[in-house]
């Protein structure tokens, strides 16, 4: 029995053969509005806003391993460091992320030791692994799992903005539980640190450019090629 067309299209499809780009088909998208322009040229202003339009971000890789890392290191003091301290008439008391989700679990409260837990440990962890992975896939040209790895950005990003329950917390307490002589809440050095993950996380996964993920190694070299010549053209460019 013959298969239809497009049953035979998805049945031949190969992940090596090259897939169709925006701009191969000569469009380009504003990255501050999304509306996507015909014929455009690299620098172009967007006709709805007024951006400057480009095909790829400059320096993608570069910037995205740069925050990548910062975050990585940020990571270890995050959870090792206090991020609340609370002083009573009977002493004082210094909780980190994880003594916090202890204390919630013993006390009970098994609901919210699992919210702060995922949200405070997992998802950080969760996407640094991820944006790590798509990272070094990229720049490998890699063609393993390309559509699993466009959704798994898509899901970074979603997520990401939940990753500030802990310092909405804290900020919360500090704000609320200030009784001179009986209990103070004050911020912990910790804090600053998760702080610091979630903005670098959050930069990381901007820095990145999706489109990296359907290029092919000779798109790679192509890429870094026209790079290094636009940066010597720059440098050329300025005065002496």
């Amino acid at each position: 029995m013959k298969l239809p067309a497009f049953l035979e299209r998805h049945e031949h499809h190969d992940e090596d053969a090259p897939v169709p780009t925006a701009a191969s088909l000569g469009l380009m998208a504003c990255p501050h509005c999304a509306a996507v322009w015909k014929d455009a040229e690299e620098g172009d202003a967007c006709g709805r806003c007024g951006t400057h339009l480009h095909t790829r971000k400059r320096q993608s890789l570069n910037r995205t391993w740069a925050f990548l890392i910062a975050a990585c290191m940020m990571y270890i003091p995050a959870n090792l460091l206090p991020v609340m301290i609370t002083r009573t008439l009977f002493g004082a008391q210094y909780d980190t992320i994880l003594s916090g989700v202890i204390y919630f679990w013993v006390s009970g409260a098994y609901g919210l030791a699992a919210i702060v837990f995922i949200a405070s440990f997992l998802v950080p962890l969760f996407k640094l692994a991820v944006l790590f992975l798509l990272v070094v896939l990229a720049q490998r040209g890699s063609t393993w799992r390309r559509r699993e790895r466009a959704k798994l950005y898509h899901i970074i990003e979603v997520i990401g903005r939940w990753s500030m329950l802990d310092v909405f917390v804290v900020s919360l307490l500090t704000g609320l539980v200030q009784i001179q002589g009986f209990a103070v809440i004050t911020a912990g050095v910790g804090i600053a640190a998760f702080g610091s993950v979630v903005v670098l996380t959050m930069l990381a996964s901007l820095s990145f450019d999706p489109k990296l993920t359907w290029d092919s190694r000779e798109a790679q070299a192509t890429l870094q090629e026209n790079e290094v010549a636009q940066g010597h053209e720059n440098r050329d460019e300025k005065p002496a």
